[in-house]
């Protein structure tokens, strides 16, 4: 058995070969005479191909992710500058109202009353209440269906 060294070498040989056989200045002639192998030549040979240039999108896609983030970004800083001033502004609100409850909760002293001027009492406007008697009497109501009686 060959190595399979051995054996890509030898693949490697019959396509320069064939190469040279499909080449224009000896392929009038070849193919006059062997009309049938040349047909099979040009199916197996294949041309060279140069690689097209190509571009990654990388570079592309890195511009514009980091367009997004810088977005995110200063979209995150403005919500979290709301936030804070709605704090500060709610904090100075209850500020205010423990200090207005606080002012609330002072005690404070009466005013002394005016000793310059002699107090008068009126007679009051409303009339005078009538005593009723009491009615001691209670009344019961008992149903007949009932199973205790009423006495």
């Amino acid at each position: 058995m060959e190595s399979p060294d051995k054996k890509s070498a030898q693949k490697s040989m019959k396509s320069v070969s064939q190469s040279a056989v499909s080449s224009p200045n000896r392929g009038s002639s070849m193919r006059s005479s062997n009309s049938f192998y040349g047909d099979l030549q040009k199916c197996w040979i294949k041309e060279n191909t140069k690689p097209s240039e190509f571009r990654l999108h990388t570079q592309q896609r890195a511009a514009q992710r980091a367009i997004f983030d810088s977005s995110v970004s200063i979209k995150l800083c403005i919500i979290e500058q709301h936030k804070k001033q709605v704090e500060k502004v709610l904090k100075v609100i209850e500020e205010e109202e423990v200090k207005m409850i606080r002012k609330e909760m002072i005690p404070r002293a009466q005013l002394m009353p005016l000793f310059d001027k002699p107090f008068l009492p009126q007679r009051s406007t409303r009339p005078l209440t009538i005593p009723r008697e009491p009615s001691f009497l209670m009344t019961t109501n008992c149903k007949r269906s009932s199973r205790i009686s009423c006495r």
